[in-house]
């Protein structure tokens, strides 16, 4: 179970809690702690439907598999549409991160040189492998444990002035829960992983809430400490918090460390997002979903070359023109949308303890996608939209096509 775990946490511990929790405290105020306690109970809910439904559908392709199975052809692929324009969204949110943290006045530039490098890297066949995720894992949390215990041992922690609790709307707190949820992203990681563990129907459900329950100790112990230093309204107004609050803290050379494990976190989050998107990317071109030539695979790497280029260059153009909490807006919509459909697919085991956990998940991300900034609402739905506006259109080429056969 120990391998899988660490699979979960080197999906999650990474460059979200390093980028969120401003956002989220713009929202939510002195009251983040519990926006980032209910973003974990829907991620629970969400890993435990997709745990659920890998069991009874091992292929890859995730919810797209899953919704086109249990709830219809349409439903996967709304699932997958979502999954695609989320994770782009999350790639954009990840390049960015690495610009705010490495050069803040150039981020934009340094976000886009960031995902050309890496599609770069991607499309010549290198992949990162599972000791490079353990010690981008290691390195993480060290320098997460050591803001923790920066923050916590300076005399200014506790001082930093709170926000008026009136000023916080049950409304904030979930809005700070659906920007906490983008720091979860990759927590089902675990879920997919039914081929390669012994045991996969006793060791998933039980790794799934041993690394969710230890990633969000880590984040509750980061969150706590930061909100203590710079305060609600201190830590709302910062573009990279962590490396804020240890300035604040009166440990400025740690400030350097901390930018640099949040580069490296962010960098190792996108080259495994940009190299996910494209495999999902391939598999619905495949199908006839998007343009056949998204499928084409080169024949010296065995990369999807064409689809890797098209997510590159699409990634590029979002890290270029939105700003962070844009991106992380956008991103958790739609992933948001993906695990609702996932949830959905899941209810129809019928068993009741799987009834309970995707009602749950099911009514935890409508809240949550729904209280997220309007601006990302508003985009997330417009582009769920013109998927089913793609599916339509497929779907009557493939009818007539059919018809002429």
């Amino acid at each position: 179970m120990s391998d899988a775990v660490v699979v979960g946490l080197g999906a999650m511990i990474g460059a979200g809690i390093f980028a969120a929790l401003g956002p989220a405290a713009r929202a939510a105020g002195s009251w983040l702690p519990a926006g980032l306690a209910l973003a974990g109970a829907v991620a629970y809910c969400n890993a435990m439907s997709s745990a659920r439904l890998a069991a009874l559908h091992p292929e890859s392709g995730g919810t797209y598999v899953y919704g086109r199975e249990r709830l219809g052809d349409f439903w996967g692929w709304l699932a997958g549409w979502a999954f695609v324009v989320g994770k782009t969204a999350s790639c954009a949110a990840m390049a960015l991160t690495v610009g705010v943290y490495a050069w803040p006045e150039q981020a934009h530039a340094v976000a886009v040189a960031a995902v050309v490098a890496l599609t770069a890297v991607n499309c010549a066949g290198v992949r990162k492998s599972a000791l490079v995720t353990r010690v981008i894992v290691a390195a993480v949390l060290a320098v997460l444990a050591a803001v923790v215990v920066a923050c916590l041992s300076s005399d200014t922690a506790g001082a930093a002035p709170g926000s008026a609790a009136a000023g916080v709307t049950p409304g904030g707190v979930l809005q700070a829960a659906g920007l906490l949820f983008f720091a979860f992203a990759g927590y089902a990681r675990i879920a997919t992983l039914g081929e390669e563990v012994r045991d996969p129907a006793r060791t998933i459900p039980r790794a799934v809430p041993v690394a969710l329950g230890i990633a969000l100790a880590v984040y509750a112990a980061v969150a706590l400490s930061v909100l203590g230093v710079l305060g609600p309204g201190g830590l709302a107004e910062a573009t990279a918090p962590l490396a804020d609050a240890v300035a604040a803290a009166g440990v400025p050379w740690l400030g350097p460390v901390v930018r640099a494990g949040a580069v490296v976190a962010a960098l190792g989050s996108l080259l495994a997002l940009i190299l996910g998107i494209s495999r999902t990317t391939l598999a619905m071109a495949r199908d006839g979903r998007l343009p056949r030539t998204l499928s084409a695979v080169h024949p010296r790497t065995g990369v999807p070359h064409h689809a890797e280029m098209a997510v590159g260059a699409l990634v590029a153009v979002v890290a270029a023109t939105a700003d962070l909490r844009g991106a992380i807006g956008f991103s958790s919509f739609g992933v948001l949308a993906y695990y609702a459909v996932a949830n959905a697919a899941a209810w129809t085991l019928g068993t009741p303890v799987a009834r309970i956990t995707a009602g749950c998940g099911l009514l935890g991300c409508a809240a949550l996608a729904f209280s997220l900034p309007a601006a990302s609402v508003a985009g997330g739905a417009g582009t769920l939209a013109a998927g089913a506006v793609v599916y339509a259109l497929v779907r009557s080429r493939e009818r007539r096509r059919d018809t002429r056969g």
